[in-house]
């Protein structure tokens, strides 16, 4: 059995890309989006969220919130000016590659 391991790096550029692209997303639909486990990395999240990375917007629905994460202006340009030239220098290994 392959077992793939990200960098926490590549773990916060993935979760800022996908926010930038699909506007906001609640937890589980990012999480499945990224690849990455609810249990295991919600930490990242909250790391990012404390960090003004990211914002949590609540939504009421019914007798229920829904929590639905967007990529801040302090995200975007943390993925602009030095995760994006981060992967340039250091570029992930080729999944293909065995």
């Amino acid at each position: 059995m392959v077992r793939e391991y990200r960098d926490r790096i590549y773990i916060r550029k993935d979760i800022l890309l996908k926010l930038y692209e699909y506007g906001e997303m609640n937890q589980s639909k990012l999480m499945s989006i990224c690849g990455l486990n609810n249990v295991k990395h919600k930490g990242i999240l909250d790391d990012m969220l404390e960090k003004g990375m990211l914002e949590l917007e609540k939504e009421p629905w019914g007798n229920k919130t829904i929590l639905k994460y967007k990529i801040s202006q302090k995200g975007i340009t943390l993925m602009e000016e030095i995760l994006n030239p981060y992967e340039e220098f250091f570029p992930r290994e080729d999944q293909n590659v065995k």
